[in-house]
């Protein structure tokens, strides 16, 4: 079952979102980094991030995070997919791609059709799933450099 995100989720959120910032080199946030995060995401302010889960037997299995946010290119705005992650043993399962059709219903739901993501070149089995559920990008990122 795909759901929003509840307070009471906070202990299977945080072991998820440990996993997703371990699988991109992060492994070594501070509590104080996940105490943010989720207090943002239970704000539940309209202009900040917002959360799923997948569960299944009480237990989480993955998250996904989505923002809304203006755009140039398309009055009604964009949103943009930022975070998604599934709990290893539950991999194979269709919990990403259901968590990704989630992020479209409240895109949706909001008026706002237009959903993009970024993934890192080398996530093949990611990447594999995003050609099923999304059309590949022509652009290239580049980041300020630190």
């Amino acid at each position: 079952m795909i759901r929003a995100l509840r307070p009471e989720d906070r202990k299977g959120w945080q072991r998820l979102y440990e996993g997703y910032q371990a699988f991109y080199g992060f492994a070594d946030r501070p509590p104080s980094f996940y105490d943010r995060a989720f207090a943002r995401l239970m704000a539940r302010d309209p202009r900040d991030f917002h959360g799923l889960v997948a569960e299944a037997d009480g237990r989480l299995l993955g998250l996904t995070h989505y923002v809304f946010h203006p755009n140039l290119w398309r009055d009604e705005g964009v949103c943009y997919l930022q975070d998604l992650f599934t709990a290893p043993e539950a991999r194979g399962r269709g919990i990403a791609r259901a968590l990704i059709e989630g992020v479209y219903a409240e895109a949706d739901r909001a008026g706002i059709p237009a959903v993009y993501w970024l993934t890192a070149e080398d996530n093949y089995p990611g990447r594999m799933l995003y050609d099923r559920v999304g059309q590949k990008s022509p652009f290239i990122r580049y980041n300020r450099k630190l």
